[in-house]
């Protein structure tokens, strides 16, 4: 006869039969999830070292220990780390290249690629730096276009020594454009290619839906762009250190070419072209 009750209820176990499973869910990126003990609710930016960071709906990140004590649509969950996706095929870079394995880097070349500012140069590495290396090109900045006329007198262009320059807001009637055009004409034109992006800050080149907002914002004249992005986002900008927080998180944001903008992607490889032709 069938023993429907079990043969020994204390048998080593019976608790943990007995107890309700919990379901296991990897951290992915942009999973929301709410913190139990503090109702702290948020997305997954990021999974390391035993720790998921979580962003709520206004910027505000916090750690947590992955593991149980996490809800989701009000259902008790444990965390897990997200398994590590082992790639098919032959893999590319941020900038969709093929990645060239063990390939070292070449010796710089005498050939440059200029860009305005700091941002500009971090995004450039964030997603060409792969190709950049192999190819020897160094990515320099100015500090602003206005700095270009005496940086070419000083250290002028060749044929032997090309210069590829990226240039913000460079729109028709701009000031941008205007210090273009007189610079081309002028005697270090024939080894300069100068092209740009109609956006005021190299911010605006990383699509919204890549940061999570739904549109960059617009800033009245007279307020320095990045501040009034951040106020206008809701993001702190009280001071120089929060300005660059505010472009770690964008910068954070981009993992490929998918993230930017094509009126920058043709630009850096009109450039990359320009300065690698031997």
């Amino acid at each position: 006869m069938d023993d429907r009750y079990g043969s020994d209820v204390l048998a080593p176990g019976w608790r943990e039969r007995a107890a309700p499973r919990i379901e296991r869910v990897a951290a992915e990126r942009d999973l929301v999830v709410e913190v139990a003990d503090d109702g702290f609710c948020g997305a997954v930016v990021s999974v390391a070292s035993g720790l998921v960071e979580l962003e709520d709906r206004v910027g505000r990140r916090r750690f947590f220990p992955l593991g149980a004590g996490f809800l989701i649509d009000g259902r008790d969950v444990v965390l897990e780390p997200p398994v590590a996706v082992t790639p098919t095929g032959r893999a590319r870079t941020a900038s969709g290249s093929f990645a060239v394995d063990d390939a070292r880097a070449r010796v710089a070349r005498a050939s440059r690629i200029l860009v305005e500012g700091r941002h500009d140069a971090e995004l450039v590495e964030r997603v060409w730096g792969d190709d950049l290396r192999i190819e020897g090109v160094v990515v320099e900045y100015l500090q602003g276009v206005d700095k270009l006329a005496a940086m070419l007198d000083e250290d002028p262009p060749s044929p032997e020594r090309r210069y590829g320059v990226l240039v913000d807001h460079l729109v028709r009637g701009s000031k941008e454009s205007r210090v273009a055009e007189e610079i081309l004409r002028g005697r270090h034109g024939a080894h300069l290619k100068i092209v740009g992006h109609p956006y005021i800050d190299v911010w605006q080149c990383v699509l919204p839906s890549a940061v999570g907002i739904a549109r960059w914002p617009d800033v009245p004249r007279g307020i320095e762009y990045k501040v009034g992005v951040c106020r206008a986002l809701g993001w702190p900008a009280r001071d120089q250190a929060d300005i660059a927080r505010a472009w770690k998180r964008i910068l954070g944001s981009v993992s490929s070419y998918r993230d930017l903008d094509p009126a920058l992607l043709g630009r850096v490889e009109e450039l990359i072209d320009f300065v690698t032709i031997d």
